[in-house]
């Protein structure tokens, strides 16, 4: 045997400190590994298996068969992402021989097309804000940097005051796995945001707050406290979207979209984004050609 025996709670708290301190993965990604990997040694456990060099394929395939009772193909194959995950450092780290998941195949996942809000409902929802208070002229900033950015929620109520650059027209973004991306600022986001540094920040902001997004008591905005007001100021607009709503991530389909359609290159719609592959920015692709069809259908005399 080229390891030694390994219980399998110990080879699950082995592997989350290894992809915490060497991957980076956010918190969120971190608990769900964690909440799949004990879902899967209380199956083992009522097998009999508590030690990591005694799963099977076998096991792994009942504990898949187990989880279609209750879940989607989607949250299936995420659960298989972390026990691939788990066997694969372990046999990296030669406390196991043989990886046990190598000839498990993922459920297939059938990619669904995000929501997208039109140009129009995008002008109406960032005009919501009233500009000629403090906390209008705060949201219709984030709003405006949101859309400007397509960053990501978690992103946007963590932006550092010092990661913002007006004068070149830029943000630095920390994202996954914290790595650092620059992405441009439009004029309509430049104007917004430099009038909340300017007539609402400074009176608002503790000395110690680094964040660019604050609340009137001094601490950044949390992500629970800007999803409430988007949704306020998505009824206010007439704006809604069906399957969830009008939220900060539809934003960011909306930015995706709203650039390939307008011609963007896809590798540079990719390192706005952040995303590591090119294949998940792929997907806007798919939602711009559907949108086209719709207007084709819509508009063309004899399309029907």
């Amino acid at each position: 045997m080229a390891g030694r025996a390994i219980d399998l709670d110990r080879a699950v708290d082995l592997f989350l400190d290894h992809v915490k301190v060497e991957r980076g993965l956010s918190i969120n990604t971190l608990d769900g590994y964690g909440r799949d990997l004990a879902r899967l040694v209380r199956f083992l456990a009522a097998r009999g298996t508590t030690r990591a060099d005694a799963v099977t394929p076998v096991d792994l395939t009942c504990h898949l068969l187990e989880l279609a009772e209750g879940l989607s193909p989607r949250s299936r194959a995420r659960a298989l992402v972390a026990v691939r995950g788990l066997f694969r450092h372990l046999v990296a780290e030669h406390l196991i021989d043989a990886d046990p998941t190598e000839l498990i195949d993922a459920p297939k996942v059938v990619r669904r097309l995000p929501g997208v809000l039109g140009e129009d409902a995008v002008a109406r929802l960032l005009a919501a804000p009233r500009r000629d208070t403090p906390r209008g002229l705060r949201d219709a900033a984030m709003l405006e940097l949101l859309y400007a950015t397509g960053i990501r929620v978690s992103e946007l109520v963590g932006l550092p005051v010092g990661d913002t650059n007006l004068n070149a027209g830029f943000v630095r973004v920390t994202g996954k796995g914290k790595k650092t991306r620059l992405v441009p600022l439009g004029q309509a986001a430049r104007e917004a945001v430099e009038r909340y540094l300017g007539e609402v920040r400074p009176a608002w902001a503790r000395p110690d707050e680094p964040a660019l997004f604050v609340t009137p008591r001094g601490r950044r905005m949390t992500r629970q406290g800007f999803w409430k007001l988007l949704r306020g100021y998505a009824r206010a607009a007439g704006v809604r979207l069906p399957a969830g709503g009008v939220s900060p991530h539809k934003l960011r389909h909306s930015f995706a979209t709203h650039l390939l359609e307008r011609g963007a290159d896809l590798r540079a719609v990719q390192a706005m984004l952040g995303h590591a592959d090119i294949a998940t920015t792929e997907v806007y692709t798919h939602v711009s050609r559907a949108r086209l069809v719709e207007q084709y259908r819509r508009a063309h005399p004899r399309a029907k």
